[in-house]
């Protein structure tokens, strides 16, 4: 027998009211306090969510980077070598070589484990920022960091996946102008503790930055995901 409008409202309610607790319930477990971990259980974790994103990001710009070689080395050119141009600010093929050939992954997850706190800082959280990019940008998904300074309000990026944070920090690394002399330090070298010196303009730390970075990637033998 059919149900009464009256039932078939209260159950389309009902089912309203599950689908919006589910929800909420998993929007607070994100923003939740992390419970208390040891040093080792903190980095295990760390590396359980970052370092399977970083590989399959890099897989992917280094797929690319070659596909797109391949066509340079060969003195031609087609609609997607112009699109990257564009979209990667540079105007020469050399440039875009530059931007395009990912740097080692070592140095993704050490600024990853700095910048986040071993993946348990508030933007990491709430947002899936892991590398502390700021957000200039009113009309995209962001956050407000808690703090000011004087009385500008500082903002971070907010992504929908760890792999989405990861392919943007590429990104942003490839395109700024702060980190030309990474982009071509990386054509002549892939070793990691050469190119944390040239990432001073990624923090207000300066030369410090890299060494840093250095002691991250020596102490957790990150280098040996390079190999």
């Amino acid at each position: 027998m059919a149900l009464s409008s009256n039932k078939a409202k209260i159950i389309i309610a009902a089912i309203f009211l599950i689908i919006v607790a589910s929800i909420g319930y998993y929007v607070m477990q994100r923003e939740a306090e992390l419970p208390p971990m040891t040093v080792q259980e903190k980095k295990a974790r760390f590396k359980s969510l970052i370092v399977p994103a970083v590989e399959s990001v890099y897989l992917e710009l280094m797929q690319q980077y070659q596909d797109i070689k391949t066509i340079i080395d060969a003195g031609e050119s087609n609609d997607e070598v112009e699109q990257l141009k564009v979209e990667y600010k540079v105007s020469t093929d050399a440039q875009l070589l530059m931007a395009l050939k990912p740097h080692p992954k070592s140095i993704a997850i050490a600024q990853a484990a700095m910048e986040s706190s071993w993946a348990t800082s508030r933007f990491f959280r709430k947002g899936y920022n892991i590398f502390g990019v700021w957000s200039f940008d009113e009309d995209e998904p962001r956050i407000a960091a808690l703090q000011k300074r004087g009385d500008k309000t500082i903002w971070v990026k907010k992504y929908d996946s760890i792999e989405e944070a990861v392919y943007d920090y590429y990104r942003t690394l490839a395109r700024s102008d702060a980190f030309a002399e990474f982009r071509q330090t990386k054509m002549e070298t892939s070793d990691p503790f050469i190119l944390v010196t040239k990432l001073d303009k990624y923090s207000e730390k300066g030369s410090l930055y890299g060494e840093e970075l250095t002691s991250i990637i020596k102490y957790n033998k990150f280098d040996n995901y390079d190999r």
